[in-house]
């Protein structure tokens, strides 16, 4: 390969990588854009790099880190005293946030949104159905969002463990 079309590949490849960790500190896509560069990588190498077992570490890794970021909203709210059906609010509330907040203010609307709803949800919730004061209610709702900053970080560090397993399994 070209040395000079080999840098500029590798250096579009740093940028992206970069940009991808940014996505994940915000709650959106970076794991998945992390997956494409490391699969564009594995094409461009002639599917040697990293091999089969490498490729689906990466995929495995990018869904784990989704399903921990959408879980940790709920197990918070529970963690700070809110029942199953709180977790649940939380979950769905942190969903339809993100999305309400996507076109309000591209990106951080979304973070935004995603810790209001995951409050909201788990509060009103609360509030509601387990006719708990509005104390109580609102501690469960601040539970959702720290959850939910926890589930950013974990998706995080399944985006440095992706880049981490590319590099110590490549061939």
């Amino acid at each position: 390969m070209d040395i000079a079309i080999a840098g500029t590949g590798w250096s579009l490849f740093g940028i992206l990588v970069l940009v991808s960790l940014a996505l994940n500190m915000v709650g959106l896509f970076g794991n998945w854009l992390i997956l494409a560069g490391l699969a564009g990588v594995w094409l461009a190498y002639g599917f040697v790099p990293f091999g089969w077992v490498g490729i689906l570490a990466f995929i495995g890794l990018a869904v784990l880190g989704e399903i921990l970021e959408t879980l940790f909203a709920g197990v918070g709210a529970r963690k700070f005293g809110g029942s199953n059906g709180s977790m649940v609010a939380a979950l769905v509330g942190c969903l339809l946030g993100a999305v309400a907040g996507s076109p309000l203010f591209p990106i951080v609307g979304t973070l935004l949104g995603a810790f209001a709803g995951a409050f909201v949800g788990a509060a009103i919730y609360e509030y509601l159905k387990h006719d708990a004061g509005m104390e109580r209610s609102l501690w469960v709702g601040v539970g959702a969002a720290v959850g939910k900053a926890g589930g950013i970080i974990a998706k995080f560090t399944c985006g440095l463990l992706m880049l981490a397993v590319a590099w110590f399994t490549w061939a």
